[in-house]
């Protein structure tokens, strides 16, 4: 009986002792602001990472009085798959709300998981995504890891309120810039990294609103690295399957379609005829749009004067429905120096559908036999672009 009782008692205390396969503890707020739960969320498409209100709920624990948490059953996965941790704050109604906003307190962090894992992470839930840690992260996770630090160091240098919309002719190509600068760290973590959820993670948290249509090349190439080496992988299709040269953009290096434009003289003539013999700027504006009239004054007209006896052509193409507004605009800009086209059919722009484009200002810059050198440059960018091209 002694050893039968003593044998029972090893075996319920290995019991209380096993690890989860998901646990961790939680500095807890002062507050009850915060509901006690851990969400276990699972992203059913590449479209539903980092988007909030989309993920699917599969599990939740409940956090203890000392933060400590465990989810004791996890979603079979013989290979790894993504999946994201959130808390909320008491009152939200949707576990899957995920905060793309403010990241010093983003209130998720994506993980990596496969069956055998063991995952014990540490956060504050005030600050679960910036404090978010796992102990002995796997590469993958690590990776994660690694990223989740570049986005906060990029967030803190441009900050949110410069990504935001504004009608400020001199603030617009600045918030504009700013974006980019933020997205470029993420997107050079996806085109280094070997990891493929980490770097499909870092590609929708470049855009969580699916908004690449300043940068497709980024998307374009992501497609042809993981399609290469993960062909079979759902996401990797979903990816390509989206990153088609007939949908994005036209991109860097793809030649420009020959369109007939309809000039402001009243003729129709195709694109290549109207091109200079060593470099084109196709200019996309609108009388409305101020930092297009901006950039009219400051930037082309000088360039134009500059450049045009040696081989540089300027064509604006203008989202213009009114002609008396075009006209007056190029007059008073100082662009009839340079040749200008409108269809005179406002954002409906035959043009901009055939170069799949829906924002301006934008624009191409093609050698003498219409290849796309370089594209939406502006300001002090065009300026050194043009001069460095044309050897100066």
């Amino acid at each position: 009986m002694k050893c039968t009782c003593y044998f029972l008692l090893l075996l319920l205390n290995a019991s209380c002792t096993e690890q989860a396969p998901l646990s961790g503890k939680l500095q807890l707020p002062p507050d009850d602001t915060w509901a006690p739960t851990v969400y276990l969320i699972q992203p059913r498409s590449l479209d539903e990472v980092a988007a909030s209100f989309a993920g699917q709920v599969i599990d939740s624990a409940a956090v203890q009085a000392d933060g400590s948490f465990a989810f004791e059953q996890m979603p079979d996965a013989p290979d790894p798959i993504l999946l994201e941790l959130a808390v909320q704050q008491k009152g939200e109604r949707y576990a899957n709300r995920l905060d793309n906003e403010n990241l010093a307190a983003a209130n998720y962090f994506p993980i990596v998981w496969k069956n055998g894992d063991e995952l014990e992470i540490k956060a504050s839930i005030e600050q679960f995504q910036s404090s978010f840690s796992i102990k002995n992260p796997s590469p993958d996770n690590a990776a994660l890891l690694q990223l989740r630090d570049l986005r906060l160091e990029a967030f803190q240098q441009f900050p949110p309120d410069s990504h935001s919309e504004g009608h400020d002719d001199t603030q617009l190509l600045d918030k504009e810039t700013a974006l980019l600068n933020f997205q470029q760290p993420l997107m050079d973590f996806a085109q280094k990294t070997d990891h493929l959820l980490p770097a499909l993670a870092a590609l929708r948290w470049v855009s969580p609103e699916n908004d690449f249509e300043r940068i497709p090349e980024f998307l374009f190439s992501q497609c042809q690295k993981w399609q290469d080496k993960y062909p079979a992988h759902p996401w990797v299709a979903q990816l390509c399957n989206n990153s088609t040269r007939e949908q994005l953009p036209v991109l860097k290096g793809d030649q420009l379609p020959d369109y007939p434009l309809p000039m402001l003289s009243g003729d129709t003539v195709a694109l290549y005829q109207l091109m200079g013999a060593r470099l084109t700027l196709l200019d996309l504006w609108a009388s409305w749009c101020a930092p297009c009239r901006r950039e009219n004054r400051a930037i082309l007209a000088p360039l134009w004067d500059k450049y045009h006896e040696k081989g540089f052509q300027i064509i604006g193409y203008a989202l213009d429905s009114g002609e008396k507004a075009w006209k007056g605009a190029i007059e008073k800009d100082g662009a009839y120096r340079w040749l200008h086209a409108s269809h005179l059919q406002g954002d409906e722009a035959p043009l901009m559908e055939a170069l799949r484009l829906q924002t301006i200002p934008a624009n191409f810059l093609l050698d003498a036999e219409g290849k796309v050198v370089a594209k939406n440059l502006h300001g002090e960018e065009l300026v050194e672009f043009v001069e460095g091209y044309m050897g100066e």
